[in-house]
């Protein structure tokens, strides 16, 4: 029984100083020498448990609580809420939800924001409808309320419009946001490509004294990056950077001694969530020395076997092109968790390799690690990419089946691509139509992409209508719809559809490529004579197309979908920015054993695919391109994704 037995105050002072310490086990021990048990040393103790993502030992001991005849208290339900959350839960979710109206306890701050939250991470059905009955009976709204409600709806990709909207509520009920609402309305403006209210959102963070939060500045990097706005992008890094790493001294040459004595004296925020978000930055921009250099900064702090780090660089190296780096900081880690194993299979997945990505799946559920929903996208994505149509189908029912997870929209968006890439696009408008919910925009853009790649008129026309009643400010399915009838030669409905994005202020989405070189981001655009070394390439470009034409390269003119000469079509296609990129490439990176590596914001066209491959074969350098889809290994004139992609 212990010297606590009777005293439930030093029995809660032990429970919370183990649990604090990480010990829930001795926190445990405490709770069942204790003889007399109140509904706070339940709360306290479930609560620990919630908070150190030991979710079913919360749900266990809650249900023990209640049949032991204690009644929970509003901070026992928001520590449920706050499990049932991180379970995914949502049956549980709902049967808490019953107990709280009992209760008379939904009402309350606490539980009305942990039902908000809940609601909007089910993915479910009608689950953010509901979360918004619940947000619109609270007598009250915080912060806490408003920022749960807006992160639905931007975890659901197609609704980002809204979170704007619900903005200007939040700013009109004089509730100012907090460093999570302006991450949350900064991804939101990723999504939808908006600069100009990312810049806006960008401007209110630093007049609230938020913009330099580390949760912020990681927002801010991957919305201008994604935005396509790199140089953006690598000034809200380097600020970032900056700022946490000003005691570190970063210059690997320097006085081994001097470095250490600068790594003891790291400022108290210099944690592993610190090093796991500036590796999750220099991922979105691509940055690979500095995802290195805080790699080794990491190891000399001792934060080595930290899973968080792990995890961020299985991520950044797999988005860098470095696989195998990946694989490596994978095999190095002590412990997975599901975000390690769905981080390396997404990075398979991405890089084409698509049987070892499945093959790691059952490896992960071998280890008795479940899947979540995620970890199914990065699944279907590698059935997409590589064709395997009957094994995609198979793993959309196991993770109903046997997994008891419900399809959200990017699962559907999944499957109607991997039908799609594959040529099945009546099948993939027949899964449309049999959904159990309304497809949205993402699962119509899917198929309108399908219809373009294999010339389909009839259900492309069906496609583009309803993206078009649900998104008529996005510009993509104008442009894709434009692209079949130009291939159609059907120059009437072109300039039809131009008109009416004209009309509309529609801006089709520039294409962009960039590269690392010393530590600078060079940017490309199609026709660029902005870099300062553009005469010399230019004059490389010229050189390159002469010989790969003597290879056997021949332009694909027909994706021009432009009505004029194929003269002009040929020099049109000689400028695209991937074109440019590796003849900057060629004449800045010298080293032939080194690959180049290019990144693009959008898919890669096919007679860019097409010379990018004979290049590597006329200059023998692997040309690595990641696009916005997936990366391409070139080496010797043959391409990793196989012709598809």
């Amino acid at each position: 029984m212990g010297l606590w037995g009777t005293d439930v105050s030093v029995g809660c002072a032990l429970i919370d100083m183990f649990a604090k310490n990480g010990d829930l086990v001795a926190a445990r021990r405490v709770f069942h020498g204790l003889v007399e048990r109140t509904v706070v040393v339940w709360t306290l103790l479930i609560t620990r448990y919630a908070q150190d993502s030991c979710a079913d030992e919360a749900v266990e001991l809650f249900l023990d609580m209640l049949e032991n005849g204690f009644r929970p208290d509003q901070y026992t339900m928001s520590s449920m809420l706050s499990a049932c959350t991180e379970l995914g839960s949502f049956r549980l979710g709902q049967q808490l939800h019953s107990l709280a109206l009992r209760l008379g306890l939904e009402s309350d701050d606490c539980v009305s924001c942990g039902l908000v939250d809940m609601y909007a991470k089910s993915h479910i059905g009608h689950s953010m409808h509901n979360a918004r009955e619940v947000f619109n009976r609270m007598p009250k709204h915080n912060v806490m309320s408003w920022t749960a409600l807006l992160s639905g709806y931007v975890q659901r990709g197609s609704q980002d419009n809204k979170v704007l909207i619900l903005l200007c509520e939040m700013l009109n009920e004089g509730i100012r946001p907090n460093h999570i609402t302006y991450s949350s309305l900064l991804k939101a403006c990723a999504n939808l490509g908006d600069q100009d209210s990312g810049r806006q959102i960008h401007a209110h963070s630093i007049k609230s004294n938020l913009a330099n939060i580390n949760v912020v500045g990681n927002a801010l990097v991957s919305m201008y990056a994604e935005s396509g706005c790199m140089a953006e992008a690598m000034q809200a890094f380097d600020q970032l950077y900056e700022k946490n790493l000003v005691s570190f001294s970063c210059d690997f040459d320097g006085d081994g001694r001097n470095q250490d004595y600068q790594i003891q004296r790291m400022d108290v925020g210099i944690s592993t969530f610190t090093f796991a978000s500036l590796i999750s930055a220099a991922a979105s921009v691509g940055l690979l020395t500095k995802g290195q250099q805080l790699h080794a900064l990491s190891l000399k702090a001792g934060f080595g076997s930290d899973r968080g780090i792990g995890n961020s660089l299985v991520s950044m190296y797999s988005r860098c092109g470095y696989l195998e780096d990946a694989c490596r900081a994978f095999d190095e880690m002590n412990d997975h968790n599901v975000i390690s194993w769905t981080s390396m299979i997404s990075g398979l997945a991405k890089h084409g390799y698509a049987e070892r990505a499945l093959g790691l799946f059952h490896d992960m559920i071998s280890a008795g690690v479940k899947p979540n929903d995620v970890t199914y996208i990065a699944v279907l994505s590698a059935c997409s990419h590589a064709g395997l149509v009957k094994e995609g189908k198979e793993h959309f029912r196991m993770m109903q089946k046997d997994h008891g997870l419900i399809p959200r929209m990017e699962h559907y968006a999944c499957m109607v691509d991997l039908l799609g890439r594959s040529g099945l696009v009546e099948e993939a408008l027949n899964f449309i139509n049999e959904m159990p919910c309304k497809a949205d925009a993402l699962v119509w853009k899917t198929l309108l992409g399908a219809c373009k790649t294999h010339n389909n008129m009839d259900i492309g026309e069906i496609a583009a209508n309803h993206v078009l009643e649900l998104e008529p400010q996005d510009p993509a399915p104008y442009v894709l719809l434009s692209n079949l009838y130009a291939d159609a030669g059907l120059w009437d409905q072109v300039a039809r559809i131009r008109s009416a994005m004209r009309d509309k202020n529609l801006m089709k989405e520039t294409g962009l490529s960039w590269m690392h070189v010393e530590n600078t981001i060079h940017e490309f655009r199609a026709g660029d004579t902005s870099h300062p070394r553009a005469d010399e390439i230019y004059t490389k470009l010229d050189k390159l197309i002469r010989d790969i034409k003597g290879m056997g390269y021949v332009p694909d003119t027909s994706i021009v979908l432009h009505d004029m000469p194929d003269e002009l079509k040929e020099q049109f296609l000689l400028q695209h920015s991937e074109k440019i990129a590796v003849a900057f490439g060629l004449i800045s990176c010298t080293s032939a054993t080194k690959p180049i590596r290019i990144f693009k914001n959008l898919r890669v066209c096919s007679d860019c695919h097409s010379a990018l491959k004979y290049v590597s074969k006329a200059t023998g350098r692997e040309i690595i391109l990641r696009d916005s889809n997936r990366f391409h290994m070139m080496k010797d004139g043959e391409c990793s994704c196989g012709e598809y992609w």
